[in-house]
């Protein structure tokens, strides 16, 4: 018997995917609705699903930015309307997409599936090709979420003064303080509006509205000084990138 979560901010939606699971109730059983994606996490730790039905589109953090705060994410059908680069994120790495208002035939296209995969045991982990994909859509662009203990920080990218590399992490300053995120420099380099942010090291990423003067560092190198009064390094790469984004 497979544990199946649903999480949807909508209840026409959920009820329209719950009434559609009792042609499956032999194979899957329901543990939970979830109508947010806050729920959705705490739902996901407590049950341990082998699969959920998640929408994109929903209040206080979306799915995707859900599952990325999930440690050993389930298998994923996607229940949601979205754009391009979210539908090339499903159509290579989640089970099956639907695109509301899906019918019963194609939803029982993807349950059957989804049980087939399950048959041959594949790895119960939405690949972070998915998120990556999925990162690329400009809707991804503008806040950061990050898990602190048992909380959620929504981090609007306006409040990110810098970024450094912190081993397998990043770390985030922002006024209120600094916060880890399980991504890499050259995630965030790729993501974040090359207009406001630049790569002026191997470690670091700044916002360039933080930037207050460029100082001569050593030979070939640089100080970046932020409002803050921090003192980020730059290369000489960095520093010809900065130029070129300063318009100097």
């Amino acid at each position: 018997m497979k544990r199946v979560l649903i999480i949807d901010d909508e209840p026409l939606a959920r009820m329209v995917v719950l009434e559609y699971l009792q042609a499956f109730t032999e194979q899957i059983e329901v543990m939970q609705e979830c109508g947010d994606g806050f729920e959705g996490i705490k739902a996901i730790i407590q049950h341990q699903p082998d699969l959920i039905f998640l929408d994109v589109q929903m209040p206080k953090i979306n799915g995707f930015e859900m599952l990325e705060l999930v440690e050993q994410p389930p298998q994923v059908i996607f229940t949601t309307a979205f754009d391009e680069y979210a539908i090339k994120a499903f159509e290579t790495h989640a089970v099956d997409y639907l695109l509301k208002p899906f019918s019963r035939e194609r939803f029982n296209k993807a349950i059957e599936k989804y049980l087939a995969q399950a048959g041959s045991k594949p790895s119960p982990k939405p690949t972070e090709a998915l998120l990556e994909a999925a990162a690329q859509s400009p809707a991804q662009h503008e806040r950061i979420v990050v898990k602190t203990g048992t909380k959620v920080k929504i981090i609007p990218v306006h409040d990110i003064e810098y970024l450094a590399a912190d081993d397998d992490y990043v770390s985030i300053f922002t006024p209120e303080g600094s916060f880890l995120k399980n991504k890499t420099m050259n995630f965030f380099e790729q993501t974040l509006d090359p207009r406001h942010f630049a790569r002026v090291h191997r470690s670091y990423i700044v916002s360039i509205s933080q930037i207050t003067r460029i100082d001569p560092y050593e030979k070939d190198a640089h100080l970046a000084i932020l409002k803050s009064g921090a003192r980020i390094p730059v290369s000489k790469a960095g520093y010809v990138k900065l130029k070129q984004v300063l318009g100097i």
